[in-house]
């Protein structure tokens, strides 16, 4: 489980094919700290360390994960946003975020406010994915506040702060995200299917 808060980026040193897995080897200065078995979400995709080193350590997508995921977009160099798993009776101060991503959206349009900045994106509709205005998503793992939602459509407003500190500096039109659309909207979504379907 995750809030959405990220940590840290990390950057990719290594990628190496495992027939149709992929082995991820991140430098990040959580390195230090982590432990093999140990869960973080990765651009909020919920990987496993499986071996660790001074200053990096290495997880594995499957083929489910990255065809579901932009992980197979990653490069030696890219960045990726990174956040630990979070403790019990530690606040929550994002939204309630499994590590499980819907789907990959598409970024459509980035707006320059002169002090912040708003980026659209579309999806692929589907009954249980939805957003709200003001309802959260979480995009690269980042926790979000929706501000414009559409069919298939929404767009988030982001601060300085999280410009500077996690991979929305480096979006630009076509950028490809990963998104995992608000746990408790997919629940709500799903149990309202069941009493239309026939």
């Amino acid at each position: 489980m995750f809030t959405g808060i990220i940590e840290t980026p990390g950057i990719v040193t290594r990628l190496e094919k495992d027939q149709t897995n992929l082995n991820i080897t991140i430098q990040s200065p959580l390195a230090q700290e982590l432990k093999v078995d140990q869960s973080l979400a990765h651009n909020g995709v919920c990987l496993t360390v499986v071996s660790l080193a001074e200053d990096t350590y290495t997880v594995t997508a499957i083929e489910e994960t990255l065809q579901r995921s932009n992980l197979g977009d990653l490069k030696e160099g890219s960045a990726v946003n990174l956040e630990r798993a979070m403790t019990l009776g530690a606040r929550l101060d994002g939204h309630i975020v499994q590590g499980h991503v819907d789907q990959v959206g598409v970024c459509t349009e980035v707006e320059d406010l002169e002090g912040s900045w708003k980026f659209h994106f579309r999806y692929d509709m589907h009954p249980s994915r939805i957003t709200i205005e003001k309802g959260s998503i979480t995009v690269d793992g980042v926790s979000l506040t929706v501000v414009d939602s559409g069919p298939g459509t929404f767009s988030v407003a982001i601060i300085p702060y999280t410009y500077e500190h996690t991979r929305f500096r480096e979006y630009e039109v076509g950028s490809r995200v990963n998104l995992e659309f608000d746990m408790i909207g997919k629940y709500v979504a799903r149990l309202m299917q069941g009493y239309t379907t026939p």
